[in-house]
Order: C-alpha cells, then sequence, then structure tokens
C-alpha cells in the first residue's frame, strides 16, 4: 500500500488494482493524476474508481484479489459500486501452509494487572454473574442484579466491578440433543469459567430443556468452586428466589473480593477481534492497523482469536496458507462448505453481505467486505481453528466459527475465554460485551469527531496525518495492556453490556 498523506485523494493498495479508493469527497472535473481524464461524476469517500476500461464479466481487483465481476463495461475513471460490479469466482488455490511471515521481535517481556484465576488463567475484569439456563429465568436474574445494587453491599466489596445478568431467548422449545443444544450448552459452560468473572450463579426455571443440573453437574464448571445454582421451581417462586440469589451472591462476593491485581504476563491476554458497521476504509486503516497489534500480542505470547465466517467468505485462502499444518488450514474450509450448506438449507446465501450501511460506506461485494475483514489477523502463522464457543487451547493467532452478526460472535469469542474485545467500525457501532472489555476502533476521522463518546481509538488518522499503520499497531496494542489493567473503554463508560449476550441459536424452536 502507498504511504498515504493528508493531502492524497485517492489510494491505489495494490499494485495490481483496477481500481482506486475515494479518501475524500471527489467532485465531478476532479483531476486525477491516476486517471487521462477528469472524474466524470462525484465519487464518495471509501467509494471505488476504475483506473481503466473494464469488460464486462472481467473481474474488478482490490487489495490484488478479486472483488468481484463488472456486470457491465465499466469506463476508466467510473464509479465502481452496486451498479456496475456483482459477485464472481473467487480464488481457491488454499495453497495450505505454504506462507510464513516475518514477525515482530519481541525485545522485552511485558505484563498487565490481571485478576488470577484457580485455574491458572487471568482476568481483566472481576464481576459476579449471574448465568441463566433460560429466558424464562432472565427477568429473575434482572430482578436479582437489581436487588444487590439496590441494597449497596457491593462497595464493601472493592475488588468487584458489578453484577452482570446474563439472560436470552432460548434454553426451552428446543431439541436436547442436536447441534444447537451442544452449541448453548456449550457457550453457557464457557461464560461460566470465563475469568473475567469472579463468581457465577446460575438460575433456571426447572422445567426447561437445559436443566441446570445437567448444566452444572457434568464437571466442575469453576476451578475456585465459587459457584452456586438454583431453581425458582424449586426455591418457591420469584421473591424467595431473589432473596437466595441475594444471599448467594453476597456470600460469593466476599470470596471473589480476595482477587486483586498482580502482573501477568501477556500469555495470559486473549483477544477476540471484531468488526461491525464496516465501510471502504475498513480495511485500509482499522482492520490492518488491528492486524499489526496482533502480531504484537502474539509476538509476546498471547492470543487473538479471528471470527466472522461468513464475513472471511472468498478471502479464507488467505488463511489457509498462514496455517500451522494442511489440517489446521482444511478446518477453514470445512467450515466454509459447512455454512455454504447452512444458508443453502435455510434458503439463505453466503453473499448476502454487504448491508445496506456497508454499501453506504463503499463496499459492494462479500468478497470485498471479507478481503478487508480478515486484516484484522495479521500476517502470524494460524495455530488452531475452532467451532463457536469451544474452549481456545492454543496460543497465538487462531480462528473460531461464528456468524457475522456481532453481538453472536462476540458471545462465542467470550465463551470461549476471550478477556478483552477489540472492535473496528466505519459507520459507528455501539455496543459492550460484560463481562469483557470492548475496545471501539474507528475507521475514519469523521465518524470518529462525531462520535467521540463511543469511540476509543481513531485510526481514521492513518490518512488524515499519514499515521503508519506499525505506529497505530503500536497504539493500539499499549491499550490492550492498560484496558487489560483496568483502564476503562468508552462502552463500560456508558454502562453497555446487559443486552449483548447473544447465542447462536441455529436449532428448530418448537
Amino acid at each position: 500500500m502507498t504511504q498515504i498523506s493528508a493531502q492524497t485523494p485517492v489510494i491505489r493498495l495494490h499494485g495490481s488494482d483496477n481500481v482506486i479508493i475515494a479518501l475524500k469527497d471527489l467532485s465531478a472535473g476532479t483531476v486525477l493524476t491516476e486517471l487521462a481524464q477528469p472524474l466524470p461524476q462525484a465519487v464518495p469517500r471509501g467509494h471505488k474508481i476504475a483506473t481503466q476500461a473494464i469488460a464486462a464479466g472481467a473481474q474488478v481487483i482490490r487489495y490484488g484479489q478479486i472483488i468481484g465481476n463488472a456486470t457491465r463495461p465499466i469506463a476508466a475513471g467510473e464509479h465502481v459500486h452496486t451498479h456496475n460490479l456483482g459477485m464472481g469466482a473467487h480464488s481457491a488455490d488454499y495453497a495450505f501452509a505454504s506462507e510464513r511471515n516475518p514477525q515482530p521481535v519481541v525485545t522485552e517481556k511485558r505484563t498487565f494487572m490481571g485478576y488470577p484465576r484457580a485455574d491458572g488463567k487471568y482476568g481483566t475484569r472481576n464481576y459476579l454473574g449471574i448465568l441463566t439456563s433460560v429466558n424464562c429465568s432472565g427477568s429473575v436474574a434482572k430482578f436479582i442484579a437489581e436487588a444487590v445494587e439496590r441494597e449497596g453491599w457491593l462497595k464493601d466489596f472493592p475488588n468487584i466491578d458489578g453484577v452482570v445478568p446474563i439472560v436470552h431467548g432460548t434454553g426451552c422449545g428446543m431439541s436436547g440433543k442436536d447441534e444447537g443444544y451442544a452449541t448453548l450448552y456449550r457457550t453457557l459452560q464457557g461464560y461460566a469459567k470465563n475469568p473475567n468473572f469472579g463468581a457465577i450463579l446460575v438460575v433456571g426455571l426447572g422445567c426447561e430443556v437445559l436443566q441446570v443440573a445437567n448444566l452444572v453437574g457434568a464437571e466442575r464448571l469453576r476451578s475456585d468452586g465459587n459457584l452456586r445454582h438454583m431453581t425458582i421451581q424449586d426455591v418457591g417462586g420469584t421473591r424467595r428466589s431473589i432473596e437466595r440469589g441475594v444471599a448467594a451472591l453476597k456470600e460469593m462476593a466476599a470470596m471473589a473480593n480476595e482477587h486483586k491485581r498482580e502482573p501477568a504476563g501477556l500469555e495470559h491476554l486473549v483477544v477476540g477481534m471484531q468488526c461491525g458497521g464496516s465501510d471502504g476504509y475498513s480495511g485500509i486503516t482499522a482492520n490492518p492497523a488491528l492486524g499489526a497489534a496482533s502480531d504484537l500480542l502474539v509476538a509476546h505470547g498471547g492470543t487473538t482469536i479471528l471470527s466472522e465466517t461468513p464475513e472471511i467468505y472468498g478471502a479464507e485462502h488467505l488463511l489457509t496458507r498462514r496455517a500451522v499444518s494442511r489440517e489446521v488450514g482444511e478446518k477453514i474450509v470445512e467450515r466454509i462448505r459447512w455454512w455454504e450448506e447452512y444458508t443453502s438449507r435455510l434458503g439463505g446465501e453466503m453473499d448476502n453481505n454487504p448491508s445496506p450501511g456497508n454499501k453506504k460506506g463503499g463496499l459492494t461485494t462479500i468478497l470485498e467486505k471479507s478481503l478487508g475483514a480478515v486484516a484484522k489477523g495479521g500476517t502470524a502463522p494460524l495455530t488452531q481453528v475452532y467451532k463457536f464457543a469451544e474452549p481456545v487451547t492454543e496460543r497465538g493467532f487462531v480462528y473460531m466459527d461464528s456468524p457475522g452478526y456481532d453481538p453472536c460472535s462476540v458471545t462465542g469469542q467470550i465463551a470461549s475465554g476471550s478477556n478483552l474485545i477489540a472492535f473496528t467500525t466505519g459507520r459507528g457501532s455501539v455496543s459492550g460485551y460484560k463481562p469483557t472489555p470492548c475496545i471501539k476502533l474507528a475507521t475514519n476521522a469523521e465518524m470518529y469527531a462525531r462520535m467521540s463518546e463511543d469511540m476509543d481509538v481513531n485510526c481514521g488518522d492513518i490518512i488524515t496525518e499519514g499515521v503508519s499503520l506499525e505506529e497505530k499497531g503500536r497504539e493500539i496494542f499499549e491499550l490492550f495492556l492498560r484496558v487489560a489493567s483496568g483502564e476503562k473503554t468508552k462502552s463500560e463508560e456508558l454502562g453497555f453490556g446487559g443486552a449483548e449476550f447473544v447465542p447462536w441459536a441455529m436449532g428448530a424452536v418448537m
């Protein structure tokens, strides 16, 4: 990618590209050195401009990769978007485990201040969690959390960050033995074990498909034993359940409060990486900058998780080549094939993206969106591939299968063990994911200025100020360590995290 400066009106991302990207709103008649003639029409920032004539059916190239085919002849200088660009064939040359990229050299051991857990992990936060087995116990879980806040005794436990009710819309009206059940079971168990919880209270109704006894009885959910469970029907109704729940949390709070922050190596930091509300800048600024931060963390022994399988579609070959083995690379392909069958069975299609907001920001096809999204994963080797909410046990850069729907994808990453989330956005996504802090990275300076109360990092200065991806990656990496050590993110300050637990409901509702 050529160096960007504040005066650069467009950028060519790869030498073989036949489009350039507008870095500001360009009016009709604008003269560009890349074109022989002035622009015949206005082009919004983030959108594509053809640098040469492209025949109908010919490939359109961005990032040096195919992003689709021209649906009609495109003239040099013409705006390239939904009116003249559509899906087409994309690379299937997986070249398993063939690529090794130079990685950052670590010269000093870095640490963050984390909460030590009995299983050897470290939390970046110390919450009391109320985990529900079914939608029918969701209100009672919220009532318990409200009662704790109302009584005010949390102030006596300074090392506890608060109470988080984890409620959802499923757990019953479902099969008790299909893939949907197994996924929900894995997700709830993953939350119970997440190191950002110092204690867990599991609340069920009593007659649901996903039984509390099965959830907590199959294995010891928490190594420290700081877990209690109950069902509303056994306790004797709502009021008694609230009283029992508050008493249980107060008892567990005493133990959770004993955990104090101490220095922890970066091998204990697990960062889930997401993008939402993407735009034409995502693959130029925030995503590759987060990729640079990912490479730094991996070089220090940490772990980063890339997800959103429908949004790597068409770019999966960039991951298979970086896999540490053919076996790991083939797991990516297997997930892609599963998704093709899954969407086809349900009457959908893999190229239903980008969203209207993505298109307004300059993205046209899922191939283009995916190529930008994969940049979050940097260049480090891909060490393992996991199913949704499956515990991450390998360190380094890994992949977890998930939908592209952000709250659902983050839910899976937290269940897999993420104790920090990094979220890039071009349109301005607002959300938070208790118990795990979420860092928001803005792709463009205009949105950052407009939504600065929600955004933690302005990656738009890569364009407006000529900041290098390496510099921005280092800035993000340093913010990882500060947030992991207790610095609050914007979403935490705003109180987000009460509505973003979204398990993947893939089974039939009965």
